[in-house]
């Protein structure tokens, strides 16, 4: 099982377009991370006024629930990208060369599928809250504009895929050890010299200066 990975990057097209890419990921994943904040800040003001001065937040089970569908997808091209998520590799972590980065393009391909899918039918339904005019129970809060967010991150998780399937794609045409755009999967010795490095605040640029 693998939840850790790199990024090579070079001067490329597909690399340059996978780190520009990466910069809306990224901006995105902190607008998840504001968003968490906002709702603890929320539950905050939501229990202290309601046990000091017996006012609850008007609407807050509303506001929890929209954002939670807002914050749950704006991070998974984040996550996607650097290979965070949590797999099962007892197969693949035995493939080397070509037939590695054909297993990798398979389930990327598959992936890409799904998502397209996924992010189809997302959109449909958006578009039906959007022209009912859906909203809360409570404080009738509209709901289109949280699942509009749902087929947005889906179609940056696409691109996203899309991106490592033309990776996977050149690899298997090179048989580069190291393709360019594509999580590299780190075992746990590497994981524990970088997370080790990180710590101990070593720095290569600076040769090795603490």
């Amino acid at each position: 099982m693998s939840s850790s990975s790199m990024v090579r990057e070079d001067n490329s097209g597909l690399s340059r377009l996978d780190r520009a890419l990466f910069s809306i990921e990224s901006k995105l994943a902190l607008v998840g991370g504001l968003i968490i904040l906002a709702l603890m800040l929320l539950a905050v003001a939501q229990i202290l006024g309601r046990k000091l001065f017996n006012i609850p937040v008007p609407g807050f089970i509303d506001w929890v629930e929209q954002s939670m569908a807002v914050f749950a997808f704006v991070g998974v091209a984040y996550c996607h990208r650097l290979g965070g998520h949590i797999r099962m590799d007892i197969v693949v972590s035995h493939l080397k060369g070509r037939l590695l980065w054909a297993s990798e393009l398979l389930s990327s391909l598959i992936m890409l599928f799904l998502i397209t899918a996924l992010t189809y039918g997302s959109w449909l339904h958006f578009m039906r809250a959007f022209k009912n005019g859906d909203s809360s129970i409570d404080i009738a809060l509209p709901l289109w504009p949280a699942k509009l967010m749902v087929p947005l991150a889906l179609s940056i998780l696409a691109l996203r895929i899309l991106i490592h399937v033309i990776g996977y794609a050149r690899a298997v045409i090179s048989g580069e050890s190291e393709p360019v755009a594509v999580p590299l999967i780190e075992d746990a010795a590497e994981q524990a010299a970088h997370e080790a490095e990180h710590v101990s605040g070593f720095d290569k640029e600076n040769g090795g200066k603490v």
